[in-house]
């Protein structure tokens, strides 16, 4: 055989195990991504399962003939309230802001449980004539009130005063709720055993209360302002907790969960603002839906094991441990007292 055919025979052979091992090598790669796939699936199953979902309400408690009002409940969380618990029997009761949006998920929230009794109240918790004006109304028309849920919130917006000169986020997560279940108290107590929750958060943990200080601009963080709101909420819920022993309502605080609702629209603005969409994808991944977030509301709100046990920080429909400085008695004490200041009303009730 001629040196040039015996070099262009060891040349083809070269090539044919080349391709063969480029052939294994694609097939070995097609082999392990098919594999891949459901085992990432089934990971992230387990995440959500394990550390994202949460507990679920087991109660099948009914609401026939209860009055629940609840606040905010025109989207999220509050919605999703709404729909369960009027599907339980109860009358329900949205306080929500925008009278649009108001109406359309009162009717959404009639069509999802099968129930005509939901209604719509106009209510602004960033003014206190219209947080009067709605309380006015419901104590007017409701002989009983079962069930307060002081649900709505915003959430790290920019700096901006109510309309009675508080800072946004503490006026209305914390003092415009203050200021309803002060005026609805009594015929939440003539309607016992009743029930009022507060929606906290888990950011609570990192808020802190300066008594000296309200709404500087000059040195506004949003993000601490919301912290310090959801603080509040929890103090507000431990002090009455105290002040309502021995009249069989009992208080909730609660963390609904990490959930990406409307309350996350301002995260990311300014030169953050190109991140929204990966944002929205990595919060879609890793996020409770609001059915998921509601849950520990609706626990709080009809499960019979749980009447009695006031004053708690529930997560995850099981009592939980809030922050130090939320079980400071001398700091609740002062907050319940400045927040009536602000407020204009008496601090002994």
């Amino acid at each position: 055989m001629s040196p040039l055919l015996t070099l262009i025979l060891r040349k083809r052979g070269q090539a044919l195990n080349c391709g063969s091992a480029v052939r294994m090598a694609f097939l070995s790669s097609s082999v392990y991504f098919a594999l891949g796939i459901p085992l990432v699936a089934a990971g992230y199953w387990m995440f959500r399962v394990f550390f994202v979902n949460g507990a679920a309400c087991k109660s099948k408690a009914r609401l026939d003939g209860k009055t629940v009002v609840i606040t905010g409940a025109n989207t999220g969380i509050g919605k999703e309230t709404a729909i369960d618990l009027a599907s339980r029997g109860g009358r329900i009761i949205l306080g929500c802001r925008n009278v649009q949006r108001g109406e359309k998920a009162c009717s959404e929230i009639r069509e999802k449980s099968g129930r005509e009794n939901v209604f719509f109240r106009q209510l602004d918790l960033a003014s206190c004539k219209s947080i009067r004006s709605f309380a006015e109304r419901i104590l007017t028309e409701e002989k009983e009130i079962n069930i307060l849920i002081n649900n709505a919130g915003i959430m790290m917006v920019p700096y901006q005063l109510t309309e009675d000169g508080f800072e946004s986020q503490f006026g209305v997560n914390h003092l415009g709720h203050v200021l309803l279940t002060y005026l609805l108290l009594d015929r939440i107590k003539e309607s016992a055993p009743s029930r009022i929750i507060n929606v906290a958060s888990f950011g609570h943990q990192y808020g802190s209360l300066d008594f000296r200080r309200h709404a500087v601009e000059e040195r506004y963080s949003s993000g601490l302002a919301y912290t310090r709101s959801k603080l509040a909420n929890v103090m507000f819920t431990r002090e009455l907790a105290k002040r309502l022993s021995g009249s069989d309502v009992t208080v909730f605080s609660l963390h609904p969960g990490a959930i990406y609702t409307e309350l996350g629209r301002h995260l990311l603005t300014g030169y953050l603002a190109p991140l929204i969409p990966l944002v929205r994808v990595a919060m879609w991944l890793f996020t409770k839906t609001a059915k998921q977030g509601a849950q520990t509301s609706i626990h709080c709100a009809v499960a019979k094991e749980v009447e009695g046990i006031s004053g708690k920080y529930w997560d995850s429909c099981a009592v939980n441990k809030s922050s130090a400085r939320s079980m400071n008695d001398d700091d609740c004490l002062r907050l319940w007292d400045l927040s009536c200041q602000l407020l204009g009303i008496d601090s002994d009730w």
